[in-house]
């Protein structure tokens, strides 16, 4: 099988702004540093890093267990989660933080509160214990299926406080798919809400939990905050409302000294098969990453207040909206709902309103706002972003110059990082101070992180071609396993190279030694015997003037084994007609090459996408190939959309 070609040419490079590398946590220095350690001796790197950034009960006498694909760091360790997020800023020399800003909270209608560090730490104390009065053990599994509330965060660091792992299912998600997980995770309790307020409207959590409960015998608790004041059932002995729970609680509760090794979180991914994985997640190890990454990649200080804008269901919320940001000690922004509610410029509200310095989005949402025009951000004084991140898809090269130049005001870096639900953390990044960035590329891994593009035989592919990403030795924030499916771990991740980690990603490095992620193995198309991958074809196609996003996708084809089509979202000003067609083939041509001209091209006002803004690529598949779509989309958040894509045929 040949290697994925690599078509996408960039040659724009950005170094990092004196002003700002002078001031940098990781300097230029610092980052060559770390990265001859982490390539001499990753584990001695990643020791380090949790002697800096981790406070220990009990010191580890083993750095790392590794008996592929398992493995074990700082073995024999004490420590715990809520400790180091909560505790360890209310005494010694940081006790002055006790009165600074832990969690700013914006809700949807315009009401908001500030928990101050010993605010969360008194609330967190308190729930903790009424999940002990609730009979929660450590080692019982907790569900947690709420909006973007402060409680949210609370229940997730009351859970890791007395060691009981937290299963956060997002709140998006059926009734049927929660129940799913809940059963799969074998989940003593459910912590939800009454509902949660999402483009004006109420979504009924705590219904969808009566259902979902209804055949989940595990489940003996069921605690629901007051948030939208909607009526609700109230089961006697198994349902109790977190206010009057919390008013009788004791607000003193010593944090569980907890082994490395003991399951944090179980956190669930859709599956291609339809069954979602519950990718288990522990203690220290993850605790290490994700701090120590969060502080060196956004560069975090004591006065930032950052933000990112993911739901707190998905992994990024979990990794980089609370554990590593208030593990450092940083005031981290919540926002319950939607970018567009009750105007198009909300987000950029936001920014002004709370003088934001750090933010993180995803691409997905960038070529939103792109489709809805630059005066919307332009209303507001966006002064205060100091530094701009990516998360959870390969940025194209135009929406990284929109952002750069639209929303960091060409003097903010961007951090475009790859990672995954799977890894715990980051692993390919831009480290701001030390690293020049190019615009649509990871650029280097993290210091002790051994990633590669591998060819078909499992040998590193040489620049520029392309191959899947893989990551050769353990990390600490890695993956456990899947809950209770140690044979679909191995098969997942580890069949296809041995003792190495396959992403699923294909990649490509470039003679500087830059990543540049070419989306899922899935997406690669085979054309004419060339493997070409999605994202560069859709990277050529946002590169036009007059479009805003596309998604591109193979399907059969009788003489080039796959033909290309692109599914297009025009800028609203633009004119939609075969002129438009023929201009973006043409230009397609121009961009990248002939090969990557697409065979069809459908304009549609909206792609399918998840709750947390991926294009779902499979059911666009479906749809150019005439199927019936298949599988899990219970992720989708517009069943509507694929109505009107079922329309929009090329004529």
């Amino acid at each position: 099988m040949p290697d994925i070609e690599s078509l996408l040419k960039e040659t724009r490079v950005f170094k990092p702004a004196p002003e700002f590398a002078r001031s940098a946590y990781w300097n230029r220095k610092r980052v060559e540093e770390m990265r001859r350690l982490g390539e001499r001796n990753p584990e001695r790197f990643w020791a380090r890093m949790a002697k800096e950034h981790v406070s220990w009960f009990t010191p580890w006498h083993t750095i790392l267990k590794w008996k592929p694909p398992f493995a074990k760091w700082f073995v024999g360790g004490k420590t715990n989660v809520s400790y180091n997020c909560l505790d360890r800023h209310l005494t010694g020399e940081h006790a002055w933080r006790r009165n600074k800003a832990a969690i700013v909270w914006e809700g949807e209608p315009g009401d908001s509160r500030v928990l101050t560090y010993a605010d969360l730490h008194r609330e967190v104390s308190k729930f903790a214990n009424v999940l002990k009065k609730l009979g929660i053990r450590k080692g019982d599994r907790v569900a947690i299926y709420m909006p973007m509330v402060p409680e949210l965060a609370i229940a997730m660091l009351a859970c890791t406080r007395i060691g009981a792992p937290h299963s956060i299912v997002f709140a998006g998600f059926s009734a049927e798919s929660l129940r799913d997980r809940i059963n799969d995770a074998g989940a003593r309790a459910v912590i939800t809400a009454d509902g949660g307020f999402r483009r004006g409207g109420v979504i009924k959590l705590k219904q969808a939990v009566d259902e979902a409960v209804e055949n989940a015998p595990s489940v003996e608790h069921v605690v629901v905050v007051r948030r939208t004041e909607n009526p609700v059932d109230m089961r006697p002995g198994r349902d109790h409302w977190w206010h009057t729970l919390m008013a009788e609680a004791s607000s003193q509760c010593p944090p569980a000294r907890l082994d490395a090794e003991h399951p944090l979180f179980i956190l669930y991914t859709s599956g291609t098969t339809g069954k979602p994985k519950g990718i288990l997640h522990t203690t220290g190890g993850y605790l290490t990453h994700v701090t120590a990454t969060a502080k060196a990649i956004f560069d975090l200080r004591e006065d930032d207040t950052y933000w990112c804008t993911a739901d707190i269901g998905w992994v990024t919320g979990h990794s980089y909206i609370v554990y590593g940001i208030l593990a450092n000690g940083v005031t981290t922004l919540m926002y319950e709902g939607a970018p567009n509610h009750p105007g198009l410029d909300r987000f950029w509200e936001i920014i002004e309103k709370y003088r934001v310095t750090v933010f993180y989005t995803a691409p997905t949402a960038i070529r939103t706002f792109i489709r809805w025009g630059e005066e919307h951000p332009k209303k507001h004084d966006l002064s205060s972003l100091r530094l701009l991140g990516t998360v959870g898809e390969p940025i194209n090269p135009e929406a990284w110059m929109w952002y750069h130049r639209v929303i960091g005001g060409k003097r903010c870096p961007i951090v475009d990082t790859w990672w995954q639900t799977e890894t715990g953390g980051i692993l390919i990044t831009p480290l701001p101070g030390g690293v020049p960035t190019k615009p649509g590329s990871a650029t280097k891994a993290f210091p002790g992180i051994d990633a590669e593009v591998y060819d078909e035989d499992g040998k590193p592919v040489k620049p520029p071609n392309g191959g899947f990403l893989v990551l050769r030795k353990p990390w600490p924030g890695m993956l456990r396993g899947i809950w209770g499916d140690p044979k679909r771990f191995r098969e997942q991740y580890w069949s296809k190279y041995k003792n190495t980690y396959f992403t699923g990603d294909g990649a490509h490095r470039d003679r500087d030694g830059y990543f540049w992620v070419m989306g899922r193995v899935d997406d690669v198309m085979n054309v004419s015997g060339h493997r070409i991958g999605t994202m560069e074809v859709e990277s050529a196609l946002v590169s036009h003037a007059q479009v805003a996003e596309a998604a591109v996708v193979g399907r059969p084809d009788e003489i080039t084994g796959t033909a290309i089509v692109a599914f297009v979202t025009p800028k609203g000003d633009a004119e939609v007609d075969d002129s438009l067609r023929d201009a973006l083939r043409k230009h397609v041509t121009r961009e990248i090459g002939a090969i990557a001209r697409p065979a069809e091209i459908r304009f549609t006002d909206a792609l399918p996408k998840t709750r947390s803004g991926k294009i779902m690529r499979r059911l666009l598949r479906d749809i150019a190939s005439g199927k019936e779509s298949v599988g899990d989309t219970t992720t989708l958040e517009d069943y509507s959309v694929i109505a009107r894509l079922r329309e929009s045929e090329e004529s």
